[in-house]
């Protein structure tokens, strides 16, 4: 029986998509990483998912990075080899995803394992997880944005230190340094990461696509040029709504803003 290397369950707007390699600490084969791209087509083409929540099989490991077997053999240190045919992009996959995506570290996720939880949109850990950039360790270098994105989130300084050492952090460092949104009990992971992820989900899809379009967008801009950008994005979107679909919308922010004040 083929094993399926990426579950994906859908349920009330959101889709879970597990790792499923936990007897290798859900390390990125070849094929896995084709799975995940796979996975996140899928998806990402699914209108009836708003919301994507992303985590690990197993109680060790998130994902523990390349896998390093298939990287000592001849046809594994081809797949990163100059020249080489590219291999799967899981982390392009998961950072092109249109819709938000929830990262629900379970345990280590060390180094393109560390980088396929940056490619989410929302980080929540296991109080289980811990981090590590072993890039310079291995000998390689980063190639799926943690030299670009890690900095910007906890500081060159910090970077500096994880990426020249490999030394781990923990999740309640990783939650102090803003790494992650906040850091949770093994046994409460996924069902916070879904609970959120629903949450998100009550948002209109078009509106949640075009926001983190404009996020993402603006953000990879000098400050001025992303202030046009951001400019420009909401122009373009609000021109399409009519003031009765914003007049309902208005009531209903103002209904949950009294009831989330009790």
């Amino acid at each position: 029986m083929t094993e399926q290397l990426v579950l994906v369950d859908k349920a009330e707007g959101v889709a879970l998509v597990t790792l499923n390699r936990p007897q290798a600490m859900n390390a990125l084969s070849q094929a896995l990483r084709q799975a995940i791209v796979d996975a996140f087509a899928d998806v990402s083409a699914d209108p009836a998912v708003g919301v994507v929540v992303l985590t690990g099989a197993g109680t060790r490991a998130f994902c523990a990075g390349l896998d390093l077997k298939e990287l000592g053999t001849a046809g594994g240190l081809g797949a990163v080899a100059p020249g080489a045919d590219a291999p799967a992009d899981a982390a392009g996959a998961i950072e092109r995803c249109p819709k938000p995506v929830i990262a629900a570290v379970n345990g280590v996720a060390i180094t393109g394992g560390f980088e396929i939880a940056l490619a989410a949109d929302v980080l929540i850990a296991s109080s289980n997880a811990r981090f590590a950039d072993t890039h310079a360790r291995v000998g390689i270098l980063p190639g799926w944005g943690l030299s670009q994105k890690l900095p910007r989130i906890i500081g060159m300084s910090r970077y500096k230190e994880l990426a020249f050492t490999g030394n781990f952090i923990d999740a309640a460092t990783a939650e102090r340094w803003g790494l992650v949104n906040r850091v949770v009990a093994p046994d409460e992971l996924v069902a916070t990461a879904l609970g959120l992820a629903r949450e998100m989900a009550t948002v209109p899809a078009a509106t949640l696509v075009a926001y983190k379009a404009q996020i993402e967008g603006g953000n990879a801009l000098a400050y001025a040029a992303g202030r046009s950008f951001e400019k420009d994005a909401s122009r373009a979107f609000s021109a399409a709504l009519t003031p009765d679909e914003i007049a309902g919308r208005v009531g209903a922010v103002q209904a949950r803003g009294r009831q989330q004040a009790g």
